[in-house]
This record gives structure tokens, C-alpha cells and sequence, in this order.
């Protein structure tokens, strides 16, 4: 096996798992076993089942950009209505906010890479290359 990214399922002819499953599960796109990632948020080199190899992917740091962006947006806006409505001490805030921030990202940077990773499993998707003339 290649190991590069192909629509095809696991040698046994079955359908591919749901794409949220390698979110949540961290299972493998084209088999489904609980193999993504090898750390919380760090991803296995290859599928000890299939052996799609996991390494021809590039998740790169998108997934990083919109959560920071997004859940930075989310915890502003909660932390100003905190502040207006209750007007906690500056402590309060740190102690709120900070784990609540590192927690979604954490917790949603795993989600969010094991989905780009079934999605660029799932469209044949690759680094564009220029075609020799």
C-alpha cells in the first residue's frame, strides 16, 4: 500500500466510517479502527489495521487558526458579559477564562484535526502540483 490518501475502503469491501467518528473517536478514515492518534492530539505515523499511512496527509495549522480565532471571539464575548453583568475582580477572570480557553482548544484541536483528516482522506485531496510540459 502507498499510503496516499484513496476513497476506497478497507480491503474488505465495507463502507468507509462516518466522518465524525475520526473527530470524536479518532478512528481511521478508511478502516475505522481507533487508531488516529497516538497522543491526545498527536497523530499515529499509520494505521496499524489497514496501514493507510497517516504521515501523506498535511492537516497543517488551519484547524489551530480557526479555533484560536473562533473560540478566542466565543470566550470575549462571555468574558464581557461576565464582566457587566457580575463585575467579578481581574483573579476571577483569570482563573475563569484561561482554563476554559485552553480546554475548548485542546479538546476542539483534536475534534477538528481528526475531521481534516477524513475529509482529505474522503476527497482524493493533495498538494497541487504542476503538471510537466
Amino acid at each position: 500500500m502507498t499510503g496516499l490518501p484513496t476513497n476506497e475502503s478497507g480491503g474488505d469491501g465495507a463502507a468507509p466510517p462516518p466522518l465524525i467518528d475520526s473527530g470524536l473517536k479518532g478512528c481511521c478514515p478508511r478502516c475505522g479502527a481507533r487508531t488516529l492518534f497516538v497522543g491526545f492530539v498527536k497523530f499515529a505515523d499509520k494505521c496499524p489495521n489497514c496501514g493507510l499511512d497517516f504521515s501523506a496527509f498535511n492537516v497543517g495549522d488551519g484547524p489551530v487558526v480557526f479555533l484560536t480565532l473562533g473560540i478566542g471571539a466565543l470566550v470575549t464575548a462571555m468574558a464581557l458579559w461576565v464582566e457587566f453583568t457580575f463585575q467579578p475582580g481581574l483573579l476571577i477572570h483569570i482563573l475563569l477564562w484561561v482554563p476554559i480557553t485552553l480546554a475548548l482548544v485542546v479538546v476542539m484541536l483534536r475534534f477538528s484535526k481528526g475531521l481534516l483528516l477524513a475529509l482529505e482522506y474522503r476527497n482524493k485531496a493533495r498538494e497541487g502540483r504542476i503538471k510537466d510540459s
